[in-house]
């Protein structure tokens, strides 16, 4: 499988959402956070877009969002129990593994997910993950775990103008859950989650020391 190519038109789709504006609705509003949703084009379910400011420079954000299995983001992200490096294609693309915790009060069980990640920087210093789901040799379907699948996914680190202490962070997920799972059940998880991802980010990166 062409891993690096994969990757690569996932952030070109990614790049299109944060730019269409169009036909997103809004579902929940916070301090944080404002979460949208409207109908994916790459699988029966919803695409849902975050989009908050946070306090800290894009590379201090991008310090507790970088996808690596020593980083941040499994201490404060209560949605990553576990991510494990399964194969690094190139500097910027790699196959990763993420494991999720129980959810909803033990109705969504826990989950796997096996994407290819790139890593991709603009020029005007915004800082992106971008990940899709795919097929590894290295990790079949676990016992014990219901196998997800993640659509089109990631953030987007952007500078603030004028602002260099604050970064607008956009997330997207798409992300089917596998399993029977009813939609009531998803639809009300994502927003609420996403909300959540937002507020923890915002104490994980106050907690940072400035560097």
């Amino acid at each position: 499988m062409d891993y690096e190519h994969k990757a690569r038109a996932v952030a070109d789709c990614l790049l299109g959402y944060r730019r269409d504006d169009s036909g997103w609705k809004l579902c929940k509003k916070s301090n944080d956070v404002t979460v949208s949703w409207r109908p994916s084009c790459e699988f029966p379910g919803n695409v849902y877009k975050g989009e908050g400011i946070v306090s800290g420079s894009p590379e201090k954000v991008w310090e507790c969002l970088k996808p690596e299995p020593s980083g941040l983001r499994v201490k404060w992200d209560n949605n990553v129990k576990k991510f494990e490096l399964l194969e690094q294609i190139t500097k910027d693309v790699s196959v990763c593994r993420t494991v999720t915790p129980s959810a909803a009060m033990g109705i969504i069980a826990p989950r796997d997910f096996v994407d290819v990640v790139l890593v991709k920087r603009y020029e005007d210093g915004t800082i992106t993950s971008n990940a899709i789901h795919v097929g590894h040799p290295g990790c079949p379907p676990q016992p014990g775990y219901v196998r997800g699948f993640n659509h089109p996914c990631g953030c987007f680190c952007v500078p603030v103008p004028g602002e260099p202490n604050k970064t607008h962070v956009f997330s997207f997920f798409q992300t089917d859950l596998g399993g029977l799972l009813p939609r009531s059940v998803v639809d009300s998880f994502f927003p609420s989650s996403m909300a959540e991802f937002y507020r923890n980010l915002v104490k994980a990166v106050k907690s940072l020391k400035d560097h």
